[in-house]
């Protein structure tokens, strides 16, 4: 059975492989990752048996999307097997960057 580590994502443009969405991100840049693959970055490693891919496949499922996920309380992402508090501070901390600089522009924009 092959690991989930050795998975090579393939463009099609290039005859460029990754191993992890950290390097599709490094070689394409980051608005050509999905939404699990983004998640699954901050997420990362995942556990024994449950790559981060796969636990932030789970997470957007169960959300339904990021905006879905935004304000949740900490004990729903509990639940989900291969999150615990280190991880869900990270995302947690993802969404209040993202919430301030949604604030920066509008901001901006009311000037």
């Amino acid at each position: 059975m092959k690991n989930r580590s050795d998975k090579k994502v393939y463009d099609g443009s290039e005859n460029k492989l990754w191993s992890h969405p950290g390097g599709k991100l490094r070689e394409l840049g980051a608005e050509n990752l999905t939404d699990a693959e983004l998640l699954s970055i901050l997420i990362s490693p995942g556990m024994k048996g449950r790559p981060a891919e796969k636990i932030a496949e789970e997470i957007l499922a169960k959300f339904s999307s990021f905006k879905g996920m935004a304000n949740q309380p900490f004990e729903k992402f509990m639940k989900i097997k291969g999150l615990a508090d280190v991880k869900i501070i990270k995302i947690a901390a993802s969404f209040e960057i993202a919430r301030r600089i949604v604030n920066e522009v509008v901001k901006e924009y009311e000037k």
